[in-house]
């Protein structure tokens, strides 16, 4: 039972566990803000448009009310959600790569044979694809 808690404590831990917890924690409380916006500013401004609120609009089909337009809230919620986070996400990976340094390109591991034209090793004195012996400086 010990090695259990010691196991639990050291993910619970860990620095990924505790990001994560706080991105949930602030993207709980940002989705309420979301939700407002779109409720309380962007439904009334569709609103206007059909002359009711628009979260209230409902079409009702062999006495079941569908209530179309709270769907068509969750929505714009998700849309706007979506877009936010590309926002953040862009803008976290162009912070990130600001202070690396550009990678430099690989050593070559391949040349051409100079009489066959073939893709060689690069350390090869021989071609294996015609047997020419390979000058020093063929590169």
């Amino acid at each position: 039972m010990k090695k259990l808690i010691e196991e639990f404590k050291e993910f619970a831990l860990r620095g990924n566990v505790i990001d994560l917890a706080v991105g949930v924690i602030i993207g709980a409380a940002f989705q309420n803000i979301v939700t407002s916006l779109t409720d309380d500013i962007i439904s009334p401004l569709i609103g206007l448009v059909a002359k009711t609120d628009f979260k209230d609009m409902a079409a009702t089909v062999f006495g079941v009310s569908i209530r179309y337009g709270s769907f068509i809230t969750a929505v714009i919620n998700f849309f706007i959600m979506a877009v936010v986070l590309f926002a953040i996400i862009k803008l976290m990976n162009k912070a990130a790569s600001l202070g690396k340094k550009p990678e430099e390109p690989a050593a070559p591991t391949t040349k051409i044979c100079p009489f066959c034209k073939s893709e060689i090793a690069i350390e090869a004195t021989r071609c294996p694809h015609c047997t020419s012996e390979l000058p020093e400086a063929a590169e």
